[in-house]
């Protein structure tokens, strides 16, 4: 009978049963992710999650939401869907984890005009691999199909992500001072900022997606749509028994706009241009662009995706133990009195 009954919605261009097929294919994925918290299955009105609070005294949740950008449109033009949900965890997990804390579920949004189930498929199974790097359960999610709304082929996503922290252990960059050390940790490319502009100067190349990126031996297509970093295993590695101040994620606005949301407004962070290598991605878009490395650092992450405030003392194990654990670290720059309201709480000095 489901048929009969679907057949006037499915007239009006939304197939239920495509929405059905979908989370029968989705399951196995999903339930890959899900770790001792997770208590019911996809499928229900809410996912359910019972967080083990024995480790903690005072709990606290930490929330965050993002989409990916206009990141989207390269993946619908290289028609590449399996990489944009890892892009979708990150944005969200490395916001919380800013604040010191755990991811423990995530929950994501995919809206299409017309749900291609192949599509759809490998976006979620993506979303699916960055919480598994993550360490956090893919909880549920929601699949809308709206037809007219979007042009053939493309859909939109958002994500939202849940995290637990010791209320004691909360870090806010109140309690960094003079001379504490900036380590930045290397991006993975342009992560998921800076697309609208990337977009641009790629038209203007006449470059294509199978082409070789300029100073690469990869296409186009693997560099612009590499997956953003997921800090939060080697970052959370480090809170288990070394001191962090505060942490940055280098998202859109780049280091110009991000830093000062976490450091004191009587310092500023003077960081040193040409103390980690800069990726061939960003320097072809700054000469392709013809852009300054102003700009750049204020709309990119130009290589660095997140920051750690650090104490003197503790700088060189930091970067060691992240070295270790395949996470390319870099002594960039440190924080500085400074002299009044009136100058910049970012000075890179090229």
């Amino acid at each position: 009978m489901m048929p009969h009954r679907s057949q006037a919605y499915q007239h009006a261009g939304v197939d239920i049963q495509a929405g059905n097929r979908l989370v029968d294919r989705i399951k196995k994925a999903i339930s890959t992710t899900h770790t001792k918290g997770v208590i019911s299955d996809i499928g229900g009105f809410g996912g359910l999650f019972k967080p083990d609070m024995n480790q903690f005294n005072e709990p606290v949740l930490v929330a965050a939401t993002d989409g990916v950008g206009t990141k989207l449109k390269l993946a619908f033009a290289f028609q590449r869907h399996d990489t944009i949900g890892i892009d979708l965890v990150a944005m969200n997990v490395n916001d919380i984890l800013v604040q010191g804390a755990k991811p423990l579920f995530f929950l994501d949004y995919f809206a299409t005009g017309k749900l291609d189930l192949d599509q759809a498929e490998q976006v979620v199974t993506g979303i699916a691999a960055g919480c598994k790097e993550a360490g956090c359960a893919l909880l549920g999610g929601e699949t809308a199909e709206m037809p007219d709304f979007y042009s053939p082929g493309e859909y939109d996503l958002a994500g939202f992500c849940v995290g637990i922290v010791e209320d004691t252990k909360i870090i806010d960059g109140s309690r960094s001072s003079p001379g504490d050390q900036l380590i930045g940790l290397a991006s993975s490319g342009f992560h998921a900022n800076g697309y609208s502009l990337v977009r641009k100067v790629l038209a203007e190349s006449r470059l294509q997606g199978q082409d070789t990126f300029p100073g690469t031996q990869n296409s186009v297509a693997d560099v612009l749509l590499s997956p953003t970093k997921i800090y939060v295993k080697p970052v959370l590695n480090l809170l288990r028994d070394l001191p962090i101040k505060g942490m940055v994620h280098i998202t859109g606005g780049g280091f110009y706009d991000n830093i000062p949301r976490i450091i004191p407004n009587q310092l500023l962070a003077s960081i040193q241009f040409g103390s980690w290598p800069v990726p061939q991605d960003f320097l072809w878009v700054k000469q392709a662009g013809r852009l300054s490395w102003e700009e750049m650092h204020q709309i990119f992450n130009v290589g660095i995706g997140f920051l750690l405030v650090v104490d003197k003392q503790h700088a060189e194990e930091i970067i060691s133990r992240l070295n270790a654990q395949n996470q390319d670290a870099f002594l960039i720059g440190e924080l500085q009195e400074r002299k009044g309201r009136d100058e910049e709480q970012v000075r890179i000095v090229f």
